[in-house]
Formats: C-alpha cells, structure tokens, sequence
C-alpha cells in the first residue's frame, strides 16, 4: 500500500494534474504489483519560490515542471524501488511531458502495522487485509 505525496509548483490544470497521477498509478501497479485500487495520492500545490530543488552537483538545471514525489511504503526491495522510479519517469515523460531532471523521488518506509484504512483499525494487523 503506498501512499503517493506529489509536491508541484502551482498551475497545472486540473486535467494535468489527473494524468499526472493517472501515469504515477500505471507505474505504481507495474513496480509493486498491488490491487487497482490500491490508489493513496495527494497534491500538495506550492510556489515556485517554496520549492528549492537544486542538482546536488549532478550539472543539471530543473524547470517550473518540477514533481517531487514521497514514497509512504512497506519495506521493497532496491530492485522494486528502481523499477518504480525508472517507471514513473517514463510514465511521466510519455504521458506529462516531465523530463527526467524534474522528477525527485524519496521513499519512506514504514510497517504494516503502522497503517489504519478506517475506523482506528490495523487492518493488516487485524487480518483484515
């Protein structure tokens, strides 16, 4: 079950915005083979002057198409991680027009048990899921 935090600068269409997590769900299913709907995204729009993204000295420059993406997840392997990431950028250059420099992935591990769907219920703890 990940959850999907997008971080944009401000603009986007709400057209732009659903292709962009539309893209980001295709690679979510071909990295991690999870149900359909197992779907946990949210945008948070920011300026352009809160977003500070700088190369980290790799000599590449970044565009106002900037995505930082967090990754809430159970523990994946480094192959599925790179999977995923070398998806979503394809996703996203094929379907959003985001070139690689624009896109900045981190993932955050978490347990199963640190997960409640509803009700103030584990559920993965509780069997439920």
């Amino acid at each position: 079950m990940p959850l999907l935090q997008f971080d944009i600068i401000e603009g986007r269409s709400e057209a732009e915005i659903k292709t962009l997590l539309d893209a980001a769900h295709r690679a979510v299913l071909t990295a991690f083979k999870v149900p359909p709907r197992d779907r946990y995204q949210i945008v948070h729009e920011n300026r352009a002057s809160n977003m500070v993204f700088l190369d980290t000295g790799l000599g590449f420059s970044r565009s106002d198409r900037l995505v930082m993406v967090r990754v809430f997840t159970s523990p994946r392997s480094d192959e599925q991680k790179q999977r995923f990431m070398a998806e979503l950028a394809r996703e996203l250059q094929e379907n959003c027009d985001i070139a690689g420099e624009d896109l900045m992935i981190s993932f955050i591990t978490n347990e199963k048990g640190d997960w409640s769907f509803a009700h103030g219920v584990a559920q993965y703890v509780t069997g439920d899921l």
